[in-house]
């Protein structure tokens, strides 16, 4: 008789996934990377078609809570994977997303498990109070940055922190003294009109100082392709910076660190590009429009600028990234983060009890 078909324990991944962002594309291959042998993923994905092609998975549609619903009924556990999903700053419905599929998760007898999460913002009390309720239902938690852990302590949960996950990625060596500068930059509503103007009149300095192209790398295709020309018709991007720069299109997280390696200094306010950055030898500077960003910088050493701080010089911004050019960070800062990152496989082996 033929021998029978072994059915392999299936874990649903959820995540900001298949919406065309670099960052969340670079979480997701690592948390693949680190699930256990055996176990099945299934992943909730916008764009299906391109998370199928790219990864050779099963998905469901994220923002189809129903579908997504029905998935979980026919998974053996759930894994929040990556990012900051308990948040509201995106919107409270979001949380309440997030929230219905680890109650469901819970009253099903399923192991919830949350995956080199970033814990906050929490504006609204009732999103304190949500999470408050939430935390403890949760199997297991690894968080991806100390503020994280220092938040969920106040609500009444410890956990292991490291580093965010996708600094599990493998390093490249950099080789890009005397290269280009490469921008990761996306609209904020820190950054309006003239509150523009001193980081692109540095920019341009820089880049005609050193000699220089200005690459223009969007990480978020629907939120930033396009700013450069946004920039440019407003009238806020000099002649020399306008004749310098262009806009490239990298549509996997691999072709980003090509990029980068080749760079003599990374602008970033993207997370994700400021750490496959790093990951990429190249030397960073941060531009922080959200605390997870100035987190990141302050773990690894980077020079950061917070948006949220009062208006900054032209000089004191082109001193700065002057400094920076063609200066990556130490290697032993990269290697400390990798390293922390351990917590978050180490989080992912309670899977193993399924697929034995």
């Amino acid at each position: 008789m033929p021998e029978p078909v072994q059915k392999h324990p299936v874990a649903l991944l959820c995540g900001y996934y298949g919406e065309h962002n670099l960052g969340d594309d670079a979480l997701l291959d690592s948390l693949l990377r680190q699930l256990p042998s055996g176990v099945a993923p299934l992943v909730t994905a916008h764009d299906e078609a391109e998370v199928q092609q790219r990864f050779g998975l099963a998905t469901v549609p994220r923002r189809r809570l129903q579908r997504v619903l029905a998935a979980l009924r026919s998974s053996d556990a759930l894994v929040l994977g990556g990012g900051s999903l308990l948040q509201d700053s995106t919107s409270f419905r979001s949380l309440l997303y997030y929230a219905a599929l680890i109650v469901a998760a819970r009253l099903q007898g399923k192991p919830v498990l949350l995956w080199a999460q970033g814990l906050g913002p929490l504006k609204r009390r009732r999103s304190r109070a949500l999470v408050r309720a939430l935390l403890p239902m949760a199997t297991a938690i690894s968080w991806r940055d100390p503020e994280s852990d220092q938040l969920a302590r106040r609500l009444g949960v410890s956990a292991d922190h490291g580093a965010d996950a996708v600094w599990a990625l493998e390093p490249q060596p950099w080789i890009g003294g005397g290269g280009p500068i490469v921008v990761c930059w996306r609209p904020s509503v820190l950054l309006q009109g003239e509150g523009w103007r001193p980081y692109l009149e540095a920019l341009e300095q820089l880049a005609e100082l050193h000699n220089r192209e200005v690459l223009w790398l969007p990480f978020h295709r629907g939120q930033d392709a396009g700013l450069l020309d946004q920039l440019v018709a407003q009238g806020l991007v000099g002649e020399a910076l306008q004749r310098r720069s262009r806009e490239l299109v990298a549509s996997r997280p691999r072709e980003a660190m090509a990029v980068f390696r080749s760079a003599g200094l990374v602008v970033a306010m993207r997370l994700h590009a400021l750490i496959l950055a790093a990951l990429s030898g190249s030397p960073t500077s941060a531009l922080s429009y959200d605390p997870k960003v100035r987190a990141c910088a302050t773990q690894f050493g980077c020079s950061c600028r917070d948006l949220a701080d009062a208006p900054i010089s032209t000089a004191d911004l082109l001193s700065t990234w002057q400094e920076a050019l063609d200066h990556p960070a130490a290697s032993g800062a990269i290697a400390d983060m990798r390293q922390a990152t351990a917590v978050h496989r180490q989080l992912l082996e309670q899977l193993h009890t399924l697929a034995e």
